[in-house]
């Protein structure tokens, strides 16, 4: 990537053309934290080349994973010899506090190995991400865990782990995944009642039970695991990344482009389409492609009573957190109006002061819902320099500066590199002008 620290963004882009979609970000963090559960060779395809995952793949090479890289987004791992005195080094926990997926290892280490230590993860600043319940489940299954203030890190312990009835206080997508791993692994049945039933979540409990876990309910909030004594190998494809799909279609649309998402996954995109549906974009599919029209104008549609239209996040079914912003910036130039509630973080909406300053019409009703009224492109968006706070804030900038008038700066790129493979290129390819520069 070089050491670029910025975009520089010509405004006002028609793009054209097909582009397809990485794999997915989040479950390739789960995917490769299962690589630890077994001494035998899992094959990976379609693993996103992004600056989490990269740092993840790391992680798990310096406990003594052995690693190669087989094409630009396959690998091959085999876990057979960990070093577990690693996990205790001052380099390991450094490293792992740079991504919060590192949590996604205690799991697999705790259930293979009986110990675990991980620092205070890092990752997003979109408000407080508490890891009670990873934590919680694993003292369920029988661990014990300190918390060592003057290292700023957690220890787990537990020899004879056994199986159990786990509610989860809340639908934690990393913390379902990190309890299913660990179960897999353990000695008698777990039964998780308000599990996350996302689908990289699907995709990981396929992947455990062709390895010879036994895994039931998978799709449902109730997973029933009986474990097992030991994993296989396996080979294994990451799905497409349905954040990035989302935020084409918002790309699309805010700069009146026809694109082509190939390979999207029709079954696995839920009611992604319908919300954007209800902002009034057209989607049409052929075969598992899915074309966005060029539309001029597009407009929100109202409930059925007339009110004003919300959309809001939620556990999966519903709306995933991760597109929120990317429909609060497409609103930006439709038709109407819209409030926008972010429930599940609380700092996430924080960016829409850039909007603003960009001539968005936004009012920040408090740190969860904002209101936005559409221009109805009577006037575009100015360009202006700016900082991404986040991964999916710093897209929808960059999808904010690719539609507006004039040249914009956006700093700390690295946050969108942490999730986006190479979005400048792909882009520019598309007939977007991103230059990466060092200011």
């Amino acid at each position: 990537m070089g050491e670029s620290n910025s975009f520089k963004v010509e405004g006002q882009a028609r793009l054209s053309g097909a582009i397809t979609p990485q794999g997915a970000k989040n479950e390739a963090l789960q995917i490769i934290s299962a690589v630890l559960l077994s001494s035998e060779k899992i094959t990976l395809s379609n693993v996103p080349d992004i600056l989490d995952v990269r740092r993840l793949i790391d992680l798990v090479k310096g406990l003594g994973v052995i690693t190669r890289k087989t094409g630009p987004n396959s690998y091959e791992f085999e876990a057979r010899d960990i070093d577990l005195d690693y996990l205790a080094s001052d380099e390991y926990q450094n490293n792992a506090k740079r991504i919060r997926g590192s949590v996604m290892l205690l799991g697999p280490m705790i259930a293979r190995f009986g110990k675990a230590y991980m620092p205070k993860p890092g990752g997003d600043k979109i408000g407080r991400r508490r890891i009670d319940t990873h934590l919680n489940g694993f003292h369920k299954l029988g661990a014990d865990f300190k918390f060592d203030q003057e290292r700023d890190s957690y220890y787990l312990g537990g020899k004879n782990l056994k199986g159990s009835y786990i509610l989860m206080d809340e639908i934690s997508v990393t913390g379902t995944a990190n309890i299913v791993m660990a179960a897999s692994l353990i000695q008698g049945e777990t039964v998780i009642y308000n599990a996350a039933c996302e689908p990289y979540l699907q995709q990981l409990c396929r992947m455990l039970n062709r390895m010879g876990a036994k895994i039931e309910g998978i799709g449902s909030n109730r997973l029933t695991i009986t474990g097992v004594s030991e994993l296989g190998g396996t080979s294994h494809e990451i799905m497409p990344d349905f954040i990035e799909i989302g935020s084409f279609i918002g790309l699309a649309a805010m700069t009146q482009s026809e694109i082509t998402i190939t390979g999207a996954g029709k079954a696995d995109l839920g009611i992604i389409p319908g919300v954007f549906n209800n902002l009034g974009i057209d989607l049409k599919w052929s075969g598992q492609d899915l074309i966005v029209p060029q539309q001029d104008l597009y407009e929100i549609h109202s409930f059925i009573d007339g009110s004003i239209l919300t959309v809001y996040d939620a556990p999966w079914p519903g709306f995933t957190p991760d597109l929120i912003s990317i429909i609060l910036v497409v609103c930006t130039q439709a038709k109407g109006s819209v409030l926008i509630h972010q429930k599940m973080f609380e700092s996430r909406l924080f960016f829409v002061d850039k909007l603003i300053d960009m001539g968005a019409q936004i009012i920040l009703c408090d740190p969860h819902r904002a209101t936005v009224i559409g221009l109805e492109r009577n006037q575009r968006l100015r360009a202006i320099e700016m900082t991404s706070p986040d991964i999916r804030a710093g897209v929808s900038l960059l999808i904010a500066a690719l539609s507006a008038q004039g040249t914009s700066v956006i700093h700390n790129i690295q946050q969108i590199d942490r999730g986006y493979e190479r979005i400048d290129e792909r882009l520019n390819a598309l007939g977007a002008n991103i230059e990466r520069v060092n200011l």
